[in-house]
């Protein structure tokens, strides 16, 4: 933690010279200057004396949020085989997102489970082949470099219609793989 930097960005937050705050806490413009640069460091009763000018606590200054987690590698998917399929969810604990991201893998002639009717969308692009998402009873194709969106209001799954293995993304909100 950069305590100087941290400090001056809460004192231009409120709109305070390094003056004001220096007067407001018996110190100097000299001292600030120095705690802002990181050129010293403030014992803990000047720290509580500068926080508390700031509208702040020691709690508060030291607790910093962890930054949730941005990018995933394929270390972290976890993975499902069955006859013909593999899922690979993207995103590890993704059920408590609002999307749910897989990579799918079908066999020729492979299908996905049949999904029963639930609120929510689902968004998909072919990566490679040619599949058929089948919904009421409605097949509509769909081949590499295409994309698909529907409700997820019907009983749906997804084929493979080629004769190679096929690969897309599937995305569903809210989370329902």
């Amino acid at each position: 933690m950069d305590l100087g930097v941290k400090l001056r960005d809460m004192r231009q937050k409120i709109n305070l010279t390094q003056e004001e705050l220096a007067d407001r806490c018996e110190l100097t413009k000299g001292y600030i200057s120095q705690l802002e640069n990181d050129l010293t460091s403030p014992s803990i009763a000047t720290l509580i004396d500068l926080l508390n000018a700031l509208g702040s606590n020691l709690s508060d200054f030291f607790h910093e949020e962890a930054e949730p987690k941005t990018v995933y590698t394929p270390s972290e998917y976890i993975e499902k085989q069955s006859e013909g399929m593999v899922f690979n969810w993207l995103i590890p604990n993704a059920q408590k997102n609002m999307m749910e991201p897989v990579l799918v893998e079908l066999e020729p002639g492979a299908q996905t489970g049949q999904d029963f009717p639930h609120e929510g969308e689902e968004f998909g692009y072919v990566l490679e082949g040619r599949i058929a998402i089948v919904r009421a009873e409605r097949s509509t194709p769909a081949k590499k470099g295409e994309s698909f969106y529907f409700t997820a209001d019907k009983e749906h799954y997804i084929i493979n219609k080629g004769k190679g293995k096929a690969k897309f993304i599937w995305v569903s909100t809210p989370p329902n793989f």
